[in-house]
C-alpha cells in the first residue's frame, strides 16, 4: 500500500460513509500529509514498517515545532482514525497510534461578547438597505441559535419555520437538529426575506433557496460572513475581535449564565459529547458578583 493511495481510500471513506464536512476532510488530509512527509524524511516507504517507535519519533518532531497541545492532539486523533480504517480493511496488521496518549488540552475560557458589545453590533446596520437588513438578520441568527458558520451557509429559506420560530440545521455528519429563535431574530429575518433578500436575488441571473446572499445575489461563503462581521465591528468602533464562532461561544455562555440546563445547551449546539459543552460553564465576573450579592446573608448592609 502506497501512502497516497491509502490516503485516497480513507478520504473516500470519510466522504461516502462518514459524510464528513469539507473542513473535516481538509484537516485529515493536512495531518496525513504531515505524517507522510516525516516518513519520507526517515526513509520509510511502507505502511507496515510503521511501529510505535516510529510514532514516538514523529511526536518528538511535532513537539520541537512548538505546536500547541491542541494541534498535536488533533494530529494524533486524525492518524489514529486513519490507521483504524486501514486495520479494519486489512491493509495493516495493527494501529501504531492506538496506545499513544493524547496530551492534556489547555483549558482556555472561550472568548465571548458582553451584552453591551453585542448591542453596538446590533445597532450598526442600515435597515434602509438590503445589505443592512441581511447583516442584522445574520448576526441575530448567529446569536439566537449558536449555529456554526458551516451550518449557516447551508440554511435555506425553507429551513425556517416562523409558525414555531425554529430553524432546521444540518450539523456535522449531516445530523439534523431543530433550534428555536426569539422575537428579535424573527423580526430581522422576516424583514430581510421579504425585502432585502428579494432585492439581492434580483441581481443574480440564477435562483437559489439559500437564505443568505452576497451583494451579487449569490450564496454567501464563510469568508463572506467573516468579512461582514469584520466591517460591523469597525462600524461599531469596537476594539474586539469577531468571528462567527465567537458568537457561538457567546450564545452558549449567555444561556448557561442565565440558568439554562447544560444538556439542553449541548443539544442546541449539536455537541456529541457533554464534555465539549462544559467549556462554557465559566462564569462572568458580573454574574459571579450578582450571585454573591443575592445569595450571601451578609452581602448587603442593612440600613
Amino acid at each position: 500500500m502506497e501512502f497516497h493511495f491509502a490516503k485516497q481510500l480513507f478520504v473516500e471513506y470519510l466522504q461516502i460513509e462518514k459524510n464528513a464536512s469539507p473542513y473535516t476532510i481538509k484537516f485529515y488530509q493536512e495531518d496525513m500529509e504531515s505524517f507522510f512527509s516525516f516518513l519520507q524524511s526517515e526513509g520509510i516507504n511502507k505502511l507496515d514498517s510503521i511501529n510505535y517507535q516510529v510514532v514516538r519519533l514523529f511526536l518528538t518532531v511535532l513537539y520541537k515545532q512548538n505546536l500547541s497541545r491542541k494541534s498535536v492532539s488533533r494530529k494524533i486523533s486524525s492518524l489514529r482514525s486513519f490507521f483504524n480504517y486501514l486495520e479494519r480493511e486489512g491493509k495493516v496488521t495493527s494501529n501504531p497510534f492506538l496506545h499513544v496518549t493524547l496530551p492534556k488540552a489547555e483549558m482556555k475560557v472561550p472568548d465571548f461578547f458582553y451584552t453591551q458589545e453585542l448591542e453596538k453590533l446590533f445597532d450598526v446596520s442600515d435597515l434602509t438597505t438590503s445589505l443592512g437588513q441581511r447583516n442584522l438578520a445574520l448576526i441575530e441568527l448567529f446569536y439566537a441559535t449558536g449555529i456554526r458558520v458551516s451550518e449557516c451557509i447551508g440554511v435555506t429559506v425553507n429551513d425556517l419555520d416562523f409558525g414555531l420560530n425554529t430553524i432546521l440545521v444540518y450539523g456535522k455528519g449531516r445530523k439534523e437538529r431543530y433550534i428555536p429563535f426569539g422575537g428579535f431574530a424573527e423580526r430581522a429575518l422576516v424583514r430581510y426575506i421579504e425585502e432585502g433578500r428579494e432585492q439581492l436575488l434580483s441581481k443574480s441571473k440564477t435562483t437559489t433557496d439559500v437564505l443568505f446572499l452576497n451583494a451579487k445575489g449569490m450564496p454567501l461563503t464563510t469568508k463572506g460572513i467573516a468579512y461582514i462581521f469584520d466591517n460591523m465591528v469597525k462600524q461599531a468602533a469596537l476594539t474586539v475581535d469577531i468571528h462567527p464562532h465567537k458568537l457561538r461561544h457567546t450564545f452558549a455562555t449567555h444561556m448557561l449564565n442565565e440558568g439554562a440546563d447544560l444538556r439542553v445547551v449541548q443539544e442546541l449546539l449539536g455537541h456529541e459529547h457533554l464534555s465539549t459543552t462544559q467549556i462554557y460553564t465559566h462564569v462572568t465576573k458580573d454574574r459571579l458578583r450578582n450571585i454573591y450579592m443575592n445569595s450571601h446573608p451578609r452581602a448587603k448592609s442593612r440600613e
